[in-house]
């Protein structure tokens, strides 16, 4: 059943590293029916040979690893087997016998890692989506290097029985898409608890989104390693989350990064030489390096030496579960900076280490995360951002990734196609129906009358201009004065103004705080499109200050003060 027909032209083989001659099809009629996966192959499925990039350690298994087994009865079709680090030890993509994925959009960069060959068959469009494994930041990095979505759910929310692991205790299941919404139908399928995993859980997942006002937490500590593009596209995705209505919190790093540290530079380590001991005993030679050094320095510690690195994590933490107190989500760079293949090559140890410096705390510290697209670098390569949550958010991370995913006018993985409405995702709560609304004065984010919009569960959508036909105007008798907005059939201008979303059912009361001359009308935004907003009856402009030469209301409030 092997296919040894690999990709077209164009397209890297070594992404591969078996393949059925036709798609493994279960079931034609399941809610994933039509979609087309790949998996990595340290995931067993029967009918293809389980390597973890390792020939020697390869063998036939017996069935399908639990996830690759729910995802074919929910209707998706398996392609094979993709490439990785080996024995999924490394976040580049270059550690492995049977070649070095490159990057979508550039083959002379790595494409991340360990699970290189999954994020680089969804970027290439030869799969809908793929299974990687997660353990410090495999199934994230990939995803913000390629342009694509990474998935990382809560630890036991998908069972990796079936997986071979790398660190058991702290291993995920990741799913890549380009879109978070077939992510997030991916994860609906594939989650559930599986009492024959010695980690699977029951989690009860968050489904109220973050709307209106919220607020993210930013690393003290900022390290692109002399990247200028990766630190401007960081910027960048900074101001966009703003404009969505989020507030920016700085969080002490040091004891996120101190937990990361504890990952490869501790006891911990032992767990991946555990995971495959009897074969690396056996075999060691078999092993390529770097990975054998890092496995090998497992046999160095002592049972004691372990569980003084387990009480160091959980005092580490104890002490970051207070800045949840003061964020809804934490967003980083998904990584850092990009580097060559042959940069890699040249110095893998430092340089993978670098590719992880936001991601290896996350699973140790029971977080889930998702890495979403932001941007495209101005030297062409794509630029990625992720969004971590406390255990069980992982439906609130998918939500806040997608509207963002959305705002950001890319397009999927490396295809160049547009990207799809934003869909309803399966694991958040429906919303009552709600109005969008302009506003244009006092209610702007920031000033007086915003709260009014807040504590009705108003969220802003984003900040534009109305078309060039209206004038505004700051109305006599109140101080500070009320704005009134004026439509025109020449001589008029853009004026800044907010989209809010309100529900509906607040509406009324709402209304009731707007005194006349102002009203609800329709309001033409820079577009062309409508919405309703505020206007004022013409009778009371004739006495009126004409602000329009400010451009918006803020700037006009702030020539007051000047």
């Amino acid at each position: 059943m092997v296919h040894t027909q690999f990709p077209a032209a164009g397209l890297a083989p070594q992404a591969w590293i078996s393949q059925f001659s036709e798609p493994l099809v279960l079931n034609a009629a399941g809610p994933l029916a039509g979609m087309r996966f790949a998996v990595k192959d340290n995931m067993d499925a029967r009918g293809l040979p389980t390597t973890a990039a390792c020939p020697a350690f390869g063998h036939m298994p017996e069935a399908h690893a639990s996830v690759v087994q729910k995802l074919l009865q929910a209707g998706a079709s398996l392609l094979g087997k993709t490439n990785l680090d080996q024995f999924a030890c490394g976040l580049n993509g270059t550690r492995s016998p049977y070649g070095a994925v490159p990057n979508a959009f550039h083959a002379d960069y790595v494409s991340g890692g360990s699970s290189s060959g999954s994020a680089y068959v969804v970027a290439t469009g030869q799969a809908d989506f793929s299974l990687g494994t997660d353990t410090a930041g495999s199934g994230r990095v990939p995803a913000g290097l390629n342009n694509i979505v990474g998935f990382k759910p809560s630890k036991g929310l998908i069972s990796t029985r079936g997986v071979l692991p790398a660190a058991q205790s702290v291993d995920c299941i990741s799913i890549f898409a380009r879109t978070v919404d077939v992510a997030a139908r991916v994860l609906q399928a594939a989650m559930g608890h599986d009492p024959l995993d010695p980690y699977s859980r029951k989690l009860k997942l968050l489904s109220t989104p973050w709307s209106g006002r919220f607020r993210f937490g930013v690393p003290s500590i900022l390290e692109f390693f002399g990247d200028a593009a990766s630190e401007a596209a960081f910027a960048q995705a900074l101001a966009r989350l703003k404009e969505m209505g989020g507030t920016p919190v700085t969080i002490d790093y040091t004891p996120l990064a101190q937990a990361a540290s504890l990952l490869y530079e501790s006891a911990l380590v032992a767990e991946r030489y555990a995971a495959i001991r009897a074969f690396f005993d056996a075999h060691e030679d078999q092993v390529m390096e770097p990975v054998r050094s890092i496995i090998a320095k497992g046999r160095d510690y002592s049972a004691a030496d372990l569980y003084e690195a387990q009480t160091r994590l959980a005092a580490l933490n104890q002490q970051v579960a207070a800045m949840w107190e003061g964020i809804d989500f934490l967003l980083v760079p998904t990584a850092p900076t990009h580097y060559t293949i042959a940069q890699m090559q040249a110095d893998p140890v430092l340089l993978n280490r670098n590719l992880g410096a936001y991601t290896n705390f996350v699973n140790l510290l029971d977080y889930a995360a998702i890495s979403v697209p932001s941007s495209i670098r101005a030297d062409g390569l794509p630029f990625g951002i992720t969004f971590i949550g406390p255990c069980a958010s992982d439906w609130q991370l998918a939500e806040i990734g997608q509207r963002y995913h959305h705002a950001c006018g890319l397009t999927q993985g490396a295809l160049g196609t547009p990207m799809p409405a934003p869909q309803p995702l399966p694991g958040i709560a429906k919303e009552s129906s709600r109005m969008r609304l302009a506003v244009v004065g006092a209610h702007l984010s920031g000033m007086p009358l915003n709260g009014q919009l807040i504590e009705r569960g108003a969220r802003l959508l984003k900040s534009t201009t109305t078309a060039t036909r209206y004038r505004l105007y700051a109305l006599p008798g109140t101080v500070p004065p009320k704005p009134g907005l004026r439509r025109v059939a020449d001589a008029g201008a853009a004026i800044a103004l907010e989209v809010w979303e309100m529900p509906q059912e607040h509406v009324g009361s709402f209304l009731a705080l707007i005194p006349a001359p102002l009203g609800l009308g329709n309001v033409e935004l820079a577009d062309g499109s409508w919405v309703t907003g505020f206007i004022c009856e013409g009778h009371a402009l004739d006495s009126a200050q004409d602000v329009t030469p400010h451009g918006g209301w803020r700037a006009y409030i702030g020539s007051l003060s000047k």
